[in-house]
């Protein structure tokens, strides 16, 4: 069968000292790339998401709940919307890059798009085109951006696999009800997050 890696949102803003950061963060981005370099030949194709922010309304907010509003982070032009510096290894082998969350929240990679040959291609469609039946997901965070992807690659019919070593959560709890959600899903899971 054929596999990809999705390689969820390893941006600055997402660790140590981004906006938004999770604990372990620059960890997962280093272990995503010493995993992309040594499996390498086990994926028929690797690609990432971006959360892409430009104006996503109630998604920022200066007064967050943390469950539906969040501090302001990966606003297009921005530092933070970079990917982290030790991801640079595994990004020499990303073929294509899908951003979101351009005026809405978008947890979910399968949100975004990327642009070929002036067409916007979701990342559904252009996994489907390389004939992808295996999704391995990896990335930041394990309870919100990485679970949403994981949900949603399972409904679009893909066999789907999160490497929980290559996750990093923001908070026990939510990831403790993520990994429930992923299970009940069918999706499943090996290793632990970060």
């Amino acid at each position: 069968m054929s596999r990809a890696l999705v390689i969820v949102d390893v941006q600055n803003d997402f660790c140590e000292g981004g906006s938004l950061a999770v604990a372990g963060g620059a960890e997962v981005a280093r272990r995503i790339s010493a995993h992309v370099v040594a499996h390498l030949d086990d994926y028929a194709a690797i690609v990432a998401t971006a959360d892409w922010h430009e104006d996503p309304g109630a998604h920022f907010s200066p007064d967050p709940d943390f469950v539906d509003s969040w501090p302001a982070h990966c606003r297009v032009g921005s530092d933070g919307a970079l990917f982290h510096p030790a991801a640079e290894p595994a990004f020499e082998h990303v073929e294509a890059i899908f951003r979101k969350g351009h005026h809405s929240a978008a947890y979910s990679g399968f949100e975004g798009f990327t642009v070929e040959a002036d067409r916007r291609v979701a990342l559904a469609d252009w996994l489907r085109d390389r004939a992808i039946e295996q999704v391995d997901v990896v990335g930041i965070a394990t309870d919100h951006c990485v679970r949403a992807t994981a949900l949603d690659s399972a409904d679009e019919g893909f066999e789907t696999t999160v490497l929980l070593d290559l996750t990093a959560g923001v908070a026990p709890e939510t990831t403790r009800a993520a990994l429930a959600q992923l299970a009940a899903a069918g999706v499943e899971t090996t290793g632990s997050p970060a």
